[in-house]
């Protein structure tokens, strides 16, 4: 994977794409380097005008947000009636960083309720769509977006909440990086168990200039939301390229199920897609399970695969 970038992107015709949070960040990139390929690309967004606003021409905007899960139920209805049920890769972008103590409209706390909840729930809801697409020699993928900070934290499965402890925000979206990374590992697990053609991707971005990052300095504060700009500017890579993991994860050959790809360089933090670290949290099959049980329970959808 030395030195792979979007231009190594294959020809896609005839391949359709869904990326969730397309209107800045990382998911933009990935929907403005995916429709030069020629795939069909669906892009989602809670403002669906924005989406409009930024979308490249040929792609569509489907409305979802991930923190309602009535929004994610008909979003997952909605992209199985306009592709005829059949999906290629989906890629699971989008994310909130850092923020107050929220709850998402079903109760759930922001981070988690976003980043791994609205996502495993919107995953088995198009599973039948990405199974249809899939074949034994090019399986469809399904691409979980985790992050360097699942390392911090860990993650408390009876209490994903956070209703029995202290909130901290940034061990909040921790955990939820590291749910993230847990069921990207368990659901490729069980695909594999169940023979079907897909498999599942987790990638992570290193520390990228997006507004995501920016957003959660400013939130600590007026000195750090002043440092914002500088410590962007110093110590993140350009959305160009952190955006290069989740486009290898989905769309390179020679990846296989349950990989992990990240930036190359030192740390992590910046460079060209290459195999990444997980955390020894992140490897324990057990908290995969238990994890894969209670969002079953939390989100009332039924996993696929379900055995």
């Amino acid at each position: 994977m030395s030195r792979w970038t979007s231009a190594d992107l294959p020809d896609l015709t005839g391949r359709t794409v869904l990326v969730t949070g397309a209107t800045s960040g990382l998911g933009e990139a990935s929907v403005r380097a995916l429709a030069r390929t020629g795939a069909r690309v669906l892009m989602t967004a809670r403002d669906t005008d924005r989406g409009r606003a930024v979308a490249p021409d040929g792609v569509e905007v489907v409305e979802l947000d991930l923190a309602d899960l009535s929004s994610v139920r008909k979003a997952a209805a909605e992209v199985r009636e306009r592709t005829g049920d059949t999906l290629d890769v989906l890629m699971n972008n989008a994310g909130v960083m850092g923020t107050p103590r929220l709850r998402t409209v079903d109760g759930f706390e922001l981070q988690i309720g976003t980043n791994h909840l609205g996502h495993a729930a919107l995953t088995w809801l198009l599973m039948p769509a990405l199974r249809a697409a899939g074949t034994a020699d090019r399986p469809s993928r399904v691409v979980v977006l985790s992050s360097l900070a699942h390392r911090g934290g860990g993650l408390d499965v009876d209490d994903l909440n956070w209703e029995r402890r202290l909130y901290r925000p940034d061990r909040a979206y921790s955990a939820s990086k590291l749910a993230d990374l847990l069921f990207a590992a368990e659901l490729d697990r069980r695909l594999r168990a169940a023979g079907d053609p897909v498999i599942s991707v987790a990638a992570h971005p290193g520390l990228t200039n997006t507004e995501l990052l920016g957003n959660s300095l400013r939130r600590r504060g007026r000195l750090a939301g002043m440092l914002a700009g500088p410590f962007n500017a110093l110590a993140t890579q350009s959305v160009e390229r952190g955006v290069l993991p989740q486009l290898n994860a989905g769309f390179a050959d020679g990846v296989r199920g349950g990989d992990y790809i990240g930036p190359g360089g030192p740390a992590e933090v910046r460079g060209f897609p290459a195999p990444a670290r997980r955390s020894a949290t992140a490897q324990d099959p057990g908290l995969a399970r238990s994890l894969w049980a209670v969002t079953a329970d939390l989100t009332s959808v039924r996993p696929d695969p379900a055995a």
